[in-house]
């Protein structure tokens, strides 16, 4: 038979298309369809070009080893408790077309696993060697050839990769030696404390071994680890390094030491440690503190993570590695997994690969893996990012240690996700107090005869002899005894050590002292300055061309220089201008970002005719700090947490969260409630990051109307926030500049606005930027002192409606005090502001949100130098009308009942200040309308 008589008789004009291309170029040619043509053509010349039925049956070779490569990981021996479910079809040879008489046949296909001509039978015993044994491998759905093919050359010659030296035995022994002796010593010591073992997962600590000792080898200086509660002191003890002391003083402790309030649990806490390798290298590990919801630690791992990258090593992703420890019921269930996940090929949000490694205990509490779940693996959601997916047996430590080398190539080399799933069980409840046969009875008469990870590798070790019974016996007593004696030790004292986690990256910074916000500290800049970053920020480089409507946006920012009329974003882009000459970086991200949800902002400009972006606060000074905003995704709960653990690594950068409306916060309520507010009780933390909320009732509905003030007020207690809600740009100007020049960091949380980006007198002039502080508090200017007979306070854009309508009815009697620091609130330079103005008899409280919203109910607990009547629209389960009309109708009844004359019994009644008391409910039922 000749060439093209072999190639005619596959009957495929796609083969023949590929042989084509393969004489044209071989390199145009994926990889085994290139051996298997290079073996026809050898078989060609050595005139064993095959039949017609032994020729189709090459192509049958071919699609078995498709098969494996694409369906072997459903037939593995994966799993150490269960019998693993069926699939179909199957793998057997008679599903491709072939037969029980083929086994003995010589194929060139062979060829593409890299073992050349080879009879079927020893083709599917590589198959089956590679892909359907301990690890099976989830990678040809991935649309990159160069990593399918990669892979593919790394895992078939699967039995060389598989050797490990005694050295290298010994090593893996030690480290399941402490892993699961650690559990059984606190087991014993500590009967009945909770501290979510991972017996059952033990290989975990030989697998982080690995990860860390294959990664410094590749390059990588840091580790960035998230994790939840499982296992967590382990990992402490045996990977971080955290002495046995600390770890057993958790247990036994009586109160913290020096700035921890309140504290947390033992398996929450974070810690840092630089440990050496191996070979001697030195690598910095930091375990991030983290809740107990499930997942939360993911986005502000990768924040950190990214944060690093960039200001420690010039953007160079193979230095730092985020590792993710996920149960296998959170990161099939919690939605912030596939946010993060969706975020890590993003420009803004990448970070060179994540190495995910999944504690799968095939249940999650008490629910079975079944109830958990609809995909087939935990780990499906791998397929977003087209990520490989190793399923290892978590018994077989050292395919589990071989797949771990295998995945930090493919992270380093592809900068890529990679997920691994680590097949175990729990061998106690969810707690070691918690009876787990009440829900799995099958399941735990199963575990309860099966034998932990090391015994079951000593006893392997010991037949190959490279320990004997004795030798194993006698380093299990010696680490017992070593556990004894740091036991003995941790009873000495009952203080319970909490170090500051980031340590190093926060030096030159303090904890906040009430008199930190007794005032603020001068943040003027220069006009000289001013005006020269106005210049930079109005001019567009002459080379391009840009779309026209810019042009006219700059023309309008050069007349607000002109006229000395700065609007909001004007101050906003000065104040990141003058920040990133003074050398401190600036970053921002959220939806919408770089235009600004209300098209205020502009920080990019986009090219005419092209997606390329030109970014005017890039190009101030040839050593200013670096400017970077982004668009993120439409995520707020992993966005939000990605940030706040980038401002948690780098606290000399302005580090920002915008929310395309304010009341999409609560979506990421959980990185509010657990982090923001109080991780500094908790764990010490101080943070920096900058929310912007835009708030403001403007009859845009329930849902784009309220920033949820009262929310956050009921958080806020020990200065652990600061809450603002500017009236001017020079304040918010101020109040940024205040945010990285203080020698200390706390959250703050901006309600931006959304009208007053254009309101006419929401304007400053250039001298009010020059000089000055940020005011918490901005009193009235306008009124005499001794004429007043009303003060009302207020906070945000409801005061210029308050001034309009006292020019309307010349109530000059009347001062309007705007607190533009919600919280810590100025409580001092309030009363400074009641004494001023004492002859006045009546106090009000105004505000455009219903009674039992915004911050009326704060002010009401916490200040009570003067009984304040409140004007606010009527209590409400929704924030505000959906009708503009009613809105207004509402707004206009505010403004009556704050400037009433008391003419008549309706209206004494309802003023106070006749009659002395005042009907806040008969009100507010009269402003509904």
């Amino acid at each position: 038979m000749d060439k093209q008589s072999w190639l005619g008789s596959a009957d495929s004009s796609y083969i023949e298309s590929l042989y084509t291309y393969y004489k044209k170029d071989p390199s145009t040619v994926e990889k085994s369809w290139r051996t298997f043509f290079e073996g026809f053509e050898f078989a060609l010349k050595s005139d064993q070009v095959p039949c017609d039925d032994a020729f189709e049956k090459e192509f049958n070779v071919i699609a078995l080893i498709d098969g494996y490569r694409l369906r072997g990981h459903l037939f593995t021996k994966t799993n150490p408790v269960r019998t693993r479910r069926q699939y179909s079809p199957t793998l057997d040879i008679e599903n491709f077309g072939l037969s029980a008489e083929d086994l003995e046949t010589v194929f060139q296909a062979g060829r593409n696993i890299g073992i050349g001509p080879a009879k079927l039978r020893d083709i599917i015993d590589h198959l089956q060697q590679t892909y359907c044994q301990s690890v099976g491998v989830e990678f040809i759905y991935i649309r990159v050839p160069e990593k399918v093919q990669w892979l593919k050359d790394k895992m078939e010659p699967v039995k060389n990769a598989m050797i490990f030296t005694d050295q290298e035995k010994r090593h893996i022994y030690h480290h399941l030696k402490v892993a699961v002796g650690f559990e059984q010593f606190i087991h014993r010591r500590f009967v009945g404390q909770k501290r979510f073992s991972l017996e059952g997962t033990e290989t975990l600590i030989p697998a982080l071994d690995a990860v860390i000792e294959k990664g410094s080898e590749l390059g990588i200086e840091e580790f960035v680890i998230g994790m939840a509660h499982r296992g967590r002191l382990n990992v402490l003890a045996n990977i971080l390094q955290k002495s046995y002391e600390d770890i057993f003083s958790e247990f036994n402790g009586k109160q913290y030491n020096e700035q921890i309030a309140l504290g947390d649990v033992k398996y929450h806490l974070g810690y840092n440690s630089t440990i050496t390798t191996d070979k001697g290298k030195g690598v910095r590990l930091s375990l991030v503190p983290n809740p107990s919801h499930l997942e939360a630690v993911d986005p502000v791992v990768l924040g950190i993570a990214r944060a690093k990258t960039d200001q420690k090593y010039n953007k160079d992703f193979s230095k730092v590695a985020p590792i993710l420890i996920h149960g296998d019921s959170a990161i099939a269930a919690q939605g912030v997994v596939y946010e993060v996940i969706q975020m890590t090929e993003l420009k803004g949000y990448k970070n060179g690969g994540t190495i995910h490694l999944v504690l799968n205990n095939q249940v999650g509490f008490t629910t079975n893996y079944l109830d958990a779940r609809s995909s087939t693996y935990c780990t499906d959601i791998a397929r977003v990012t087209k990520s490989p997916v190793f399923h290892v047996n978590g018994d077989d430590v050292e395919a589990l240690i071989y797949t771990i080398r295998l995945a930090m190539e493919f992270r380093q080399v592809f900068q890529s996700d990679v997920f691994i799933d680590i097949l175990g069980y729990r061998r106690f409840g969810h707690n070691e107090s918690d009876e787990p046969r009440f829900t799995q009875p099958l399941l735990y008469k199963q575990i309860s005869r099966h034998p932990n990870a090391r015994d079951i590798y000593s006893g392997k070790l010991t037949d190959q002899g490279i320990f004997s019974r004795d030798e194993i016996a006698e380093q299990e007593k010696d680490y017992n005894r070593l556990l004894e004696d740091k036991l003995k030790k941790s009873k000495e004292g009952t203080m319970v050590k909490i170090d500051q986690f980031l340590k190093d990256d926060w030096k030159g910074f303090r904890y906040s002292r009430s008199e930190d916000f007794a005032g603020s500290p001068e943040t003027g800049v220069k006009k000289e300055i001013l005006l020269e970053i106005a210049e930079k920020i109005n001019s567009l480089p002459g080379d391009r061309k840009f779309f026209r409507k810019i042009n006219r946006l700059l023309g309008d920012r050069k007349k607000m220089i002109e006229n000395n009329r700065l609007d909001w974003a004007l101050c906003e882009l000065m104040a990141y201008g003058s920040l990133l000459l003074e050398g401190f970086p600036v970053r921002i991200s959220g939806q919408d970002s770089e235009r600004g949800t209300f098209s205020h902002r502009h920080a990019a400009y986009v090219l005419e005719d092209s997606d390329e972006k030109y970014f005017p606060l890039k190009h101030l000074s040839d050593s200013q700090a670096g400017f970077h905003i982004y668009n993120s995704p439409l995520s707020e709960y992993g966005v939000m947490g990605y940030e706040y653990g980038y401002a948690l690594a780098t606290p000399r950068t302005l580090t920002i969260w915008e929310a395309q409306f304010g009341d999409f916060v609560n979506m990421a309520q959980v990185i509010i409630d657990q982090y923001i507010s109080s991780a500094e009780e908790k764990w010490g933390l101080m943070n920096g990051l900058v929310l912007y909320l835009p708030h403001g009732y403007e009859g845009q509905g329930p849902e784009h109307s309220s920033a949820r003030i009262e929310r956050f007020l009921n958080l806020c207690a020990s200065n652990n926030m600061q809450l603002v809600n500017c009236t001017t740009p020079a304040n918010f100007f101020h109040v940024l500049r205040r945010q990285i020049l203080q020698p200390f960091r706390v959250p703050l949380i901006i309600f931006t606005p959304k009208s007053l980006l254009r309101h006419p007198m929401s304007v400053s002039g250039i001298e009010e930027l020059t000089s000055g502080s940020f005011r918490e508090l901005i009193d009235d200017d306008i009124v005499v002192p001794d004429e007043v007979n009303q003060v009302v306070f207020t906070s945000g854009r409801l005061y210029y409606d308050l001034v309009r309508r006292r020019e309307e009815t010349g109530a000059f009697d009347t001062a309007i005090i705007r607190i533009e620091q919600i919280y810590p609130l100025p409580a001092e330079k309030m009363r400074e502001a009641i004494r001023k103005y004492s002859p006045a008899e009546r106090f009000v409280w105004a505000q455009d949100e219903p009674e039992n919203m915004g911050p009326w109910s704060y002010i009401q607990r916490v200040f009570n130098e003067v009984q304040f009547f409140p004007v606010s629209r009527p209590e409400s389960g929704s924030p505000a009308s959906g009708l503009l009309e009613l809105h207004k109708k509402r707004l206009n009844k505010i403004l009556d009942k704050v400037f009433m004359e008391c003419d008549c019994e309706l209206q004494r009644k309802y003023c106070g200040q006749k009659c002395g008391k005042y009907y806040i409910r008969e009100l507010n039922r009269d402003i509904a309308g």
